[in-house]
């Protein structure tokens, strides 16, 4: 539903567009044990933006180099329109459980820009007392609203050309999904799903996607949580549960939950009513908490324990057995709980996979290019659950306008080409080489030393960055396989790159073992092996260059202009140019 004339914004645009997707696609319905819908929504279009603006005078101070504190002061002190009382009331009646109060602006999730994430999204409890909640969400409408002229905000809209003046602010007022859990309340999971996959493995496909998925509120995944990353169409494949390090390691231990009152005020009168929309509501107290620009300051991070207390792990979770040192699918008594999602990908207990599929395809067949999801999910005991799109957008990341074919660039202006690259993207800021100076007389015995000397150059170059060359795999944990570092030995690299050589030859590993790393940070992975003319690598010319310091195994050399890195991640084709 929608109140007003305006505009619904991107978000609540692109919530309108999934809600028309399960319409007219009713194959989305055709599991018995699955229903697919989005969340109860009301968006409060730019028109109420525009009338709370010009009737509080706030153009002022919204426009002035005021701190975020007190811009959000001076607009929890305005008044919105009292004729909003009765629908919030109304919609208070139709949803019953706690509200997400998010910023849908004219510019977010728009066709041609990346905008997402950049405004407030608050979430207030569901109470007993409706005036104390109605106080609540119109604290939160003010302060998603005081969030478009926060610093960060005008930064951003500096950098994008676009005049903050002219941006504006429909509000969207959505059921959190989730179930309540004593004083917490979140959903069994949450999920980001993308049409495309830079990092694909095995025998996935750059198409085929990828989710990224996590037990709690989805803020956790947007806030870089440690989250399971699976392809849909190889729900089996999951590299963090293929070896029991990973899986203990790489999986998640926290989740977010929105803090709830166990005891909410009762009673309230009408003329409480008319103040909680007035302006003088006290930027007071919210379940314990004070109004902050900080949007997540009643949301808390628990421990995967708390999850496991609360009965909320079915379908998602193995069991660690530290006696007989197996992870065993599913959930028995002693033992540490390793979100798995076991039961949806692998066991067909909810058919996650499928859903994830035509979601994707739907989404990015009906928008006619690349789509990222949000989704939430709230599972039953007997395996039956509600599946919830709550977000659509299309992949606009600036890096990935690669507007040139890389196979056309002549092999003599490569300093590194790869037809087996992982990532996607161009950067043009590095000017610094380190590489191993792997030769003819090249032993794996040396290759624990190399670590330590690589790790230095590292701690040296972290501010700007480096491409690292080496032979066989880096961070193998056998290091006759490879060079044996920890990801905070070379986290400041941009491009790792293995090598190669006739008398060390390893199969290419793909970076497996920094995985999460490598797809958090955008960082490209090349594999490159000269002896059987695949690839590219001009070791003779960083030999003839000056070392800025060098050691008994490893050089480092720096160019006078900054080299060209080009990744193609639809086509695994990467190329560093001189």
């Amino acid at each position: 539903a929608r109140i007003g004339e305006g505009s619904l914004g991107g978000k609540g645009r692109g919530l309108a567009f999934l809600d028309n997707i399960i319409k007219r696609h009713p194959e989305l319905g055709q599991y018995a044990n699955a229903t697919v819908q989005i969340p109860k929504t009301v968006v409060l279009c730019t028109d109420f933006f525009d009338q709370f603006m010009d009737d509080n005078n706030l153009w002022s101070i919204a426009l002035s180099d005021a701190p975020d504190e007190i811009i959000l002061q001076h607009f929890l002190r305005a008044q919105l329109p009292d004729a909003l009382i009765a629908d919030f009331f109304t919609f208070f009646d139709a949803v019953k459980s706690p509200i997400a109060v998010r910023s849908s602006s004219l510019l977010e999730d728009s066709h041609y820009q990346p905008f997402a994430g950049i405004y407030a999204t608050y979430m207030i409890p569901y109470l007993d007392d409706q005036y104390e909640m109605l106080r609540q969400l119109a604290c939160a409408i003010k302060a998603v609203y005081a969030s478009v002229y926060y610093r960060d905000s005008k930064a951003y809209m500096t950098a994008t050309q676009n005049v903050i003046d002219q941006e504006k602010m429909a509000v969207i007022l959505q059921e959190v999904v989730g179930r309540q859990h004593g004083a917490y309340y979140y959903p069994t999971f949450s999920g980001v799903l993308r049409s495309l996959n830079y990092y694909p493995i095995g025998d996935e496909k750059t198409e085929e996607g990828i989710a990224s998925l996590a037990l709690g509120l989805g803020k956790y995944i947007v806030d870089g949580g440690q989250t399971l990353r699976v392809s849909p169409y190889h729900p089996r494949q999951v590299l963090q549960m293929s070896e029991m390090e990973l899986a203990l390691s790489q999986t998640q231990t926290r989740f977010y939950a929105l803090e709830t009152p166990l005891n909410p005020t009762e009673g309230g009168t009408a003329d409480q009513a008319s103040r909680g929309v007035a302006k003088d509501v006290a930027p007071g107290a919210v379940a314990g908490a004070s109004w902050s620009t900080d949007d997540g300051f009643n949301i808390k991070s628990l421990r995967v324990k708390q999850a496991d207390k609360d009965g909320a792990l079915g379908g998602i979770a193995s069991t660690y057995d530290p006696v007989d040192g197996v992870i065993r699918d599913g959930i028995y008594e002693g033992g540490r709980k390793v979100i798995s999602f076991c039961g949806v990908l692998q066991h067909g207990v909810f058919p996650l996979p499928e859903l994830l599929q035509m979601s994707m395809k739907l989404g990015a067949d009906e928008m006619r290019r690349p789509v990222e999801i949000e989704l939430a999910c709230n599972l039953n005991a007997d395996g039956t659950g509600d599946f919830y799109l709550l977000q659509i957008r299309p992949i606009v990341d600036s890096k990935e306008m690669l507007g040139e074919d890389l196979q056309k660039i002549a092999d003599s202006d490569c300093l590194l080409r790869s037809h087996n690259s992982l990532g996607h993207g161009i950067s043009e800021d590095v000017a610094d080489v380190v590489y191993v100076k792997a030769d003819d007389n090249f032993t794996a015995a040396n290759n624990p030393q190399i670590a330590t000397e690589i790790e230095l150059f590292n701690r040296r170059l972290s501010p700007g960055g480096y491409i690292l060359i080496g032979p066989g795999r880096w961070g193998s944990s056998d290091p006759w396989l490879g060079i044996p570092v920890k990801w905070p030995h070379i986290s400041a690299a941009r491009v790792i790159v293995e090598t190669g050589l006739k008398n060390f030859r390893v199969d290419p590993s793909q970076g497996t073992h920094f995985f999460q790393n490598l797809t958090s940070f955008g960082v490209g992975y090349f594999t490159i092996d000269t002896n059987t003319g695949d690839g590219i690598f001009r070791k003779d010319l960083l030999d003839d260059m000056p070392a800025v310091e060098e050691t008994e195994h490893v050089r480092h050399v720096r160019f006078a202009h900054p080299l060209k890195i080009m990744m193609d991640g639809k086509k695994q084709e990467g190329v560093v140019m001189l």
